[in-house]
């Protein structure tokens, strides 16, 4: 994210806004300490650092700190609005926020992130194409690649990529046929009224109405991501008449809320991540993921270093390590996916073919998945195709989130 495309002035005057949002072939990883001999003494440094508690895990830290001989390592599990709050706020508890992208204005504009030079990550050379090569269906802006570096030349980042989705649409296949769950307009059919699930982050929830809007033929917005003024006002009104119908069984916020409300068929059809979907389906309770004809909507995480660290050369380690393919396992059997191909080289043949390549699951049955199965969606080339927005930070985003309190007041 270019500092010449935010505005400095509106970014701080919005701070309490953003503070309040409500809410997803180089050298291969040397597994030893050696592998960060060109840095500093790592055993002198701590690795201290907050995000979502799908990449902030203890079993990874504990791996980094073994793999990389650093001298103690610390996560604090919170959602995207906690932690920018804190950081935003000058605690000086963390070094490293694994970040969503479209948040990076949030810390980039009030000098709160340090860059960190792709030169100093040893496995940066096997980053997929998706972070380095702009695609022509988008302004370089709307899509990732053009929101983690932070020069036009891309030699250093504001946040290195770590794991990355396309998000669906979850529900349930008894209930929901495939043909009615494959368009984001099912979360709104009056069909499922009082069954239907919205996810709680505005960034979201807006996206998908609008999406719904254009297929339904009530708008037609060339940006979900990125709406304007009318845009958001025509999206807020659709969304506050939905809620006034009763649509939505609840705004949901929690991955341990998604599963719940989706296992006890409470919620028939929502918005959702597909690891959420995958531990409904490893409950024994029917699930699956839907192919949207609208498209996916795309995001990614990754680490930022806060700005002033002192255990500066531990970030760098710790970005270095979610390219090194290791840690990429444990997401990618979630159902993420992994920025680097080295997640190739260290994971099953059998389990790769079937997450990233689309091909039938072998062996035993795995949290509900049985032999023959397939991912939904199919594989990582065939999702990365049907995209309709990567997730941003929208320019009329005060505006946006005074429509989305209107809508939770409605």
């Amino acid at each position: 994210m270019f500092k010449s495309e935010i505005n400095r002035r509106s970014l701080l005057k919005r701070s309490a806004g953003v503070m309040a949002l409500a809410m997803g072939g180089g050298t291969p990883f040397l597994s030893s300490r050696m592998a960060f001999a060109q840095a500093a003494d790592l055993a002198g440094q701590q690795l201290r650092t907050i995000g979502l508690s799908v990449t902030v895990q203890e079993r990874i830290l504990e791996e980094f700190k073994k793999e990389s001989g650093v001298g103690g390592t610390s996560g604090t599990a919170a959602t995207f609005p906690d932690a920018q709050t804190k950081i935003l706020s000058g605690s000086k508890d963390y070094d490293c926020w694994e970040i969503i992208a479209e948040r990076l204005p949030s810390i980039v504009m009030t000098d709160n992130v340090e860059t960190i030079p792709a030169a100093s990550l040893k496995n940066w050379a096997n980053i997929r194409d998706t972070f380095t090569t702009a695609s022509d269906k988008w302004d370089r802006s709307a899509q990732i690649v053009g929101q983690i570096w932070a020069d036009e030349a891309q030699t250093v980042l504001n946040m290195v990529p770590a794991v990355y989705n396309y998000d669906s649409i979850g529900y349930n296949p008894d209930v929901v046929s495939e043909e009615e769950a494959n368009t984001w307009a099912c979360i709104f059919d009056p069909k499922w009224k009082g069954k239907s699930g919205l996810n709680t982050d505005p960034l979201i929830a807006f996206g998908q109405a609008i999406m719904a809007m254009n297929s339904l033929g009530l708008s037609d917005v060339k940006n979900p991501g990125n709406p304007t003024t009318a845009e958001i006002d025509e999206a807020a009104a659709f969304l506050i008449s939905k809620k006034k119908e009763g649509q939505f069984r609840a705004l949901w916020g929690d991955f341990g809320e998604l599963v719940n409300l989706m296992a006890s068929g409470e919620m028939v059809v929502s918005d959702a991540w597909q690891p959420a979907v995958m531990a409904v389906k490893a409950q024994g309770k029917p699930a699956k993921y839907a192919v949207p004809k609208e498209g996916y909507r795309g995001w990614a995480i990754g680490p930022s270093m806060i700005a002033g660290t002192t255990n500066r050369d531990a970030v760098i380690a710790y970005a270095d390590y979610w390219l090194s393919g290791e840690p990429g396992i444990t997401v990618s059997e979630q159902g993420y996916y992994s920025p680097s191909t080295n997640i190739k080289d260290v994971m099953a043949p059998e389990k790769y073919a079937f997450w990233y390549e689309g091909k039938p699951w072998v062996g035993a049955e795995e949290r509900g998945i049985k032999e023959g199965d397939l991912r939904d969606g199919g594989s990582l080339e065939e999702r990365s195709k049907n995209v309709a927005y990567w997730h941003q930070w929208p320019e009329e985003y005060d505006h946006l989130i005074q429509k989305w309190d209107e809508f939770l007041n409605a």
